[in-house]
Formats: C-alpha cells, sequence, structure tokens
C-alpha cells in the first residue's frame, strides 16, 4: 500500500495551523506541524516532507529565508501561505525557490486543491536538478532557466508552463492537460489565460534566439521541439 504524502505544516498561529491540519489528515495525508523557522528546517532535514506549506511571518527565520535555506537540500514543494497581499512579497516568496502561494483568508479546500495538485507533478522531475533540451537548462530547485548559458527571467507560471513541456519534448500537451499541471485544474484557468501565458513564454524564449521552439498544435495544445524542428 502506497504511503501518505508528507505535509508540514510551518505556520505559528495555533487556531489556523490546527485547521489546516484538520483538512489534511481528513484527506489523509501525513501531516506534521512546526512554529517556527528553526523548527521548520529541522523538521524538512529530518522528516524529508513531500509539501511544506511555509507561512512568511514565522518567527525565527522567516518564510523567505526558510525557504532559500531549504533549497540547499531539498526539493519539497513549497506553498507559501501570507497575510500581506502586496505583490513584493509575493514575488520575493517566489524567486528563492517557492513554487506557489495563497494570500489569507483562505478556504481549506482551496488549501487541499493546492495541495494535491502539486502532490499530482510528476516526482521525477522535482527529485531531478536539471532539465536540458536543446541549448535550454532548467534548474528546477531554483527555478532558473538559462539559454545557452544567459539566465531568462521568466514568471513561476511560464516556468512551470516550459517544465511541463519538456517533460516529454516533442509530445503534444492539450490545454486540459497544461491546466491540470500547472494550475491544478481547469476551475482555475482557461484556455485564454493558457494561450496569454503560452505567448509570453514564447516571446521570452524567442528573444534569446534558442535553437528549440513551442509550436501550436491547431485545435489541441502546444508542443516543445528542440531545435525548432517539423
Amino acid at each position: 500500500m502506497r504511503e501518505p504524502a508528507k505535509i508540514l505544516v510551518v505556520e505559528d498561529n495555533p487556531e489556523i495551523s490546527y485547521l489546516i491540519e484538520l483538512a489534511l489528515v481528513e484527506a489523509r495525508l501525513d501531516v506534521r506541524a512546526v512554529g517556527d523557522g528553526d523548527g521548520a528546517l529541522a523538521a524538512a532535514q529530518d522528516w524529508e516532507p513531500d509539501v511544506v506549506l511555509l507561512d512568511l511571518g514565522i518567527p525565527g527565520p522567516d518564510g523567505v529565508e526558510v525557504c532559500r535555506r531549504l533549497r540547499r537540500f531539498s526539493n519539497a514543494y513549497v506553498l507559501m501561505l501570507t497575510g500581506r497581499a502586496e505583490e513584493v512579497d509575493k514575488l520575493i516568496g517566489l524567486s528563492v525557490g517557492a513554487d506557489d502561494y495563497l494570500t489569507k483568508p483562505f478556504s481549506p479546500r482551496e488549501l487541499l486543491a493546492r495541495v494535491q495538485a502539486m502532490l499530482r507533478r510528476p516526482r521525477d522531475l522535482a527529485g531531478s536538478a536539471v532539465v536540458e533540451t536543446g541549448l535550454v537548462a532548467m534548474d528546477l530547485a531554483a527555478r532558473e532557466v538559462r539559454v545557452a548559458g544567459e539566465v531568462v527571467g521568466l514568471t513561476k507560471i511560464e516556468f512551470d508552463l516550459l517544465a511541463a513541456l519538456m517533460e516529454d519534448v516533442r509530445q503534444v500537451h492539450t490545454r486540459d492537460q497544461l491546466r491540470e499541471r500547472v494550475w491544478g485544474g481547469s476551475r482555475l484557468a482557461d484556455d485564454h489565460a493558457v494561450d496569454v501565458h503560452m505567448s509570453n513564454l514564447r516571446r521570452k524564449l524567442s528573444a534569446t534566439g534558442e535553437a528549440g521552439m513551442i509550436t501550436t498544435v491547431r485545435g489541441v495544445g502546444y508542443r516543445y521541439v528542440p531545435g525548432g524542428g517539423p
């Protein structure tokens, strides 16, 4: 029988922590909770969780610093939790390796949906240090993309879309598959959202002159072709 996924909750508010734990336990996930940055890092090293739910404003090393240190030894998915809605907090969190964020208040159902979406992502990709296709190299832990050695600045969604395409090059990925992989389901994005983000990603890659291209398969979806071949 498959072991339940391990979820580390890092939240200093006992009431919020309890509600999160309750929702995850009811979903038959293995849950541990800590309330500060030092405890988070110790638990992550000892327990090796699959997902870390990380509050930004925890005492000790804050969420940003914990995430930065976590990425030195762990490939766990990181979902940032924050009560501060300013865009700078979101960008800082994602720049140090967070995979997603939720702004408080949030519903337990939404939190669980995000966690389950992360757990559905292929673990072989998450466990790889670097994925290379042609001149494109993706450092998955650092969430950094280089083309011919030069860093290309991508948003979180653009990075996740490219990662999905590079998992199986030349394979056509439908919009439904991309929504499930990147947004966790169709209710969080529509075809137009996929197309807009894919267009931005294609523009950024094309600006580098990289030896590959994202092609549109009309009526189906997208594929990545190394070298821009047919």
